[in-house]
């Protein structure tokens, strides 16, 4: 029995984690993007050896885990390096991903959580897809709640693809801008069209 994929995107600060999880509480296999980025750079693994041998050990923190900030001051300054770090991360990224995958049991829903959906051009390869919505304000507030400041929540938001980008890939919209509540009960909708 084939595994019907959906990829899961939204803004930082939409509810997109929330989703997740309430999808894995109804028996989605939930495969999280952000985590599988950080596993193949992390101490031991193959992934940060190979930044190593490029990038140079003044990548790494004292402890010989990846410094991130360090990393990308030299990448987001030289699109050569930028392309670098893509060309070592992203194949392993996509083995690691396509492993996860393949954990699934017969006909379990996969759930791919990806906050860069959009801007990596994946829709196309999802069964299903599936976008968090809120006004970007909302988003802000939420972002200062978590500790940041307002004009960095601004710039996170104004790094990422638009809300209209996002809509436009969207099978499925999930409004997250009311309750709690409501937004449980629209995922308890989503789940019972994609069972």
């Amino acid at each position: 029995m084939a595994n019907l994929r959906v990829g899961l995107t939204g803004g930082i600060g939409s509810g997109k984690s929330t989703v997740a999880r309430l999808l894995a509480e109804h028996g989605a296999f939930v495969v999280d993007a952000d985590a599988i980025a950080r596993e193949v750079v992390a101490p031991g693994a193959d992934g940060l050896a190979a930044l190593v041998d490029h990038f140079g050990v003044g990548i790494l923190h004292a402890d010989g885990s990846l410094n991130r900030q360090e990393l990308a001051g030299i990448v987001f300054a030289d699109p050569d390096e930028r392309a670098r770090l893509d060309a070592i991360t992203h194949p392993r990224i996509a083995a690691l991903t396509h492993l996860r995958y393949e954990q699934a049991a017969p006909g379990q829903v996969i759930v791919h959580d990806v906050p860069l959906l959009v801007e990596l051009g994946l829709a196309s390869g999802y069964d299903h897809v599936v976008v968090v919505d809120c006004p970007d304000e909302v988003r802000v507030q939420r972002l200062v709640h978590r500790g940041l400041t307002e004009q960095d929540a601004r710039a996170r938001i104004g790094a990422q693809a638009t809300r209209e980008q996002r809509l436009a890939v969207a099978d499925t919209v999930l409004d997250n801008s009311t309750t709690p509540g409501e937004l449980a009960d629209q995922v308890d909708a989503l789940w019972a069209g994609l069972t």
